[in-house]
């Protein structure tokens, strides 16, 4: 558990950064303001939420995070994800669809609370980068099929997201060129400033300019639908009211979904944009100060928020020095609100709609694609498979499936873990896993095997399975088994019991078993414990793969010394000096 002292984030704040903090500030509010009402549309809420949103996010996160420069507020990555689930679940339940949001709002809040003061910070690493790849895929995917009617100013249809595509591409003889045209102008007038330099409000520009039209040509009479003007009065803090258990069951895996995601984006934003080059962030700290922004928003009647990468880019690209910049940004977006709000009626909804396509594209990685694609083999087919989940199935379904099948990879490579023979380096003392067509020793009655995961439950057997089809593919009797131990950092009770039995059955069959280079102290505590080591014996326990066969097997080491000769020594010291600097599977003695 840990105290929480507030605004650590402004300490060794100096007057001299306020002007850089302001300009910070001004060029945050000018991306936040299209940017969240926006993201108040795709989560299905009242414009102005959007706003109270990011008001809420900033002033929690200036308050209790740790981070300088993050931005929190409404985010686009988790709106479509809750937008759908809270619309099935308003369905069946006595409250509305915008109580539910601002309940689910607390439910994910106290959940990144809890992270935060447990220090939790490691579940950001349980999701792998295909999956989130493929994920955010999924929901660009969401984000464009649900405003592509708005785009091309048609009606839209309820129902899967291939129907809502097919019943759109069906419209697009009926599009109406007022609305296509402002649209696609935001888009790219959007792009084209992001090109350019990320300090230019590119979305901002485009819905002034989508405003001017439709006042100058009069385009709501050619049936542009508006926004209309925001009434956005001052917030009232209270607890939204109380679904029922079953309601309640299916909001909390709602925000259990929600939440992994924020504690993600959180990390991912933390670690690339570091309060210090020099030393990390405090993470968990990070996460429950989103958590307080979600609890915050909730309680004003808006809906979860989350770190934002591009609006903590600004932050930093600007010159912004702290959360001052954030601050001041909550403050301009006060003033508008309460100075012009009236502008809004002239915002077309195709505007916004074009702002979400543009987030839709950035969130839709083809460059991580590709280099997933080139080096992860066949990862990619992660990120198709998670994609396809979101897309296919009900999107908090999809993603609550894309995590777990993000935990079954990780499951599969440890339960299935890579495990290689090695031979002597000629005329050295290192073992190595051999290359194909390169020299490689194989002493006579002796193999060395080399196990590239810890020992567990999950793959104690296939390991022990490996090691006795690799004795049985020798042309000799096995007399010697090294098992080179340094990818084992650790051991539990049934791998441990598992490996004890194989070492008893190869003890009949007159085999010796020795363990070599267990590194891990974690893992030597765990071998003692669970005894293993009193199995295979403390004096058949060695700190290199050489040591344990000039020991155990002195006369297959003479064999091969012989064999080799002078020549072949010196022509192997190179190879040998290079593995012997390697780290990894070798063993040097």
């Amino acid at each position: 558990m840990m105290r929480f002292p507030i605004f650590i984030s402004l300490r060794g704040w100096r007057p001299d950064w306020l002007s850089r903090d302001l300009v910070a500030g001004l060029m945050l509010a000018a991306i936040a303001i299209p940017g969240q009402l926006a993201t108040a549309r795709l989560a299905g809420m009242p414009p102005e939420t959007g706003l109270y949103a990011f008001a809420a996010g900033s002033i929690a996160f200036a308050a209790f995070g740790a981070n300088r420069f993050m931005s929190v507020a409404a985010d686009s990555t988790i709106a479509p994800i809750f937008a759908g689930g809270l619309a099935s679940i308003a369905l069946g339940s006595n409250l509305g669809y915008a109580q539910l949001a601002s309940l689910l709002a607390l439910m994910v809040g106290t959940v990144l609370v809890a992270v935060g003061l447990l220090r939790a910070g490691w579940l950001a690493t349980l999701l792998s980068v295909p999956v989130t790849t493929g994920f955010l895929a999924g929901i660009a995917v969401h984000i464009v099929v649900g405003e592509l009617p708005t785009l091309l100013g048609v009606p839209g249809e309820a129902g899967h997201v291939l129907m809502r595509l097919v019943h759109a591409l069906q419209q697009i003889p009926h599009a109406n060129p007022y609305a296509l045209a402002l649209g696609l102008g935001v888009l790219a007038t959007t792009m084209a400033c992001s090109r350019i330099s990320a300090r230019i409000p590119g979305a901002l520009i485009g819905l002034v300019a989508a405003g001017v039209a439709v006042a100058l040509f009069h385009l709501q009479s050619r049936g542009v639908s508006l926004l209309g003007a925001l009434s956005v009065p001052l917030p009232r803090i209270e607890a939204p009211a109380w679904p029922g258990i079953g309601g309640f069951s299916r909001l909390l895996q709602l925000a259990l979904v929600v939440a992994m995601v924020c504690i993600m984006q959180t990390a991912a934003v933390a670690s690339t944009f570091p309060s210090d080059d020099d030393r990390p962030d405090d993470v968990s700290r990070d996460f429950a100060a989103v958590g307080a922004g979600s609890l915050l928003a909730g309680l004003v009647g808006s809906f979860a928020v989350d770190a934002s990468p591009p609006s903590t880019a600004i932050v930093r690209e600007s010159g912004g020095r702290s959360q001052v910049a954030a601050l001041a940004a909550v403050a301009l977006v006060v003033l508008l609100a309460a100075l012009a709000s009236g502008l809004m009626a002239y915002v077309p909804h195709a505007a916004l709609s074009g702002i979400l396509v543009y987030i839709a594209l950035r969130i839709f990685r083809v460059d991580q694609m590709r280099q997933i694609q080139r080096r992860g083999g066949s990862e990619i087919l992660l990120v198709l498979a998670s994609a396809a989940l979101v897309v296919l199935l009900p999107i908090e379904t999809g993603m609550l499936l894309a995590i777990v099948m993000s935990f079954v990879h990780s499951l599969y490579v440890v339960a299935r873990p890579s495990c290689v023979e090695l031979a002597r380096v000629p005329g050295s003392t290192v073992w190595w896993p051999p290359a194909p067509g390169a020299p490689g020793e194989h002493l006579a009655g002796v193999l060395v095997v080399a196990p590239g995961a810890p020992l567990n439950f999950t793959n104690a057997e296939h390991i022990c399975a490996y090691i006795g089809a690799a004795i049985a593919r020798q042309r000799q009797p096995v007399r010697l088994l090294v098992i080179e131990a340094t990818g084992i950092i650790d051991i539990d009770y049934t791998g441990s019991q598992r490996m004890r039995r194989m070492v008893g059955d190869l003890a009949k069959d007159g085999t010796t078993v020795a363990i070599a280079r267990l590194s891990a102290g974690r893992a030597q505590a765990q071998a003692q414990r669970t005894g293993l080591i009193d199995t295979i014996g403390a004096d058949r326990v060695f700190m290199s793969v050489e040591d344990a066969v000039r020991k155990l097997a002195p006369d297959a080491l003479a064999s091969a010394h012989a064999a080799a000769g002078p020549a072949a020594s010196m022509a192997a010291t190179a190879t040998a000096a290079a593995a012997a600097s390697s780290t990894g599977t070798a063993s040097s003695g």
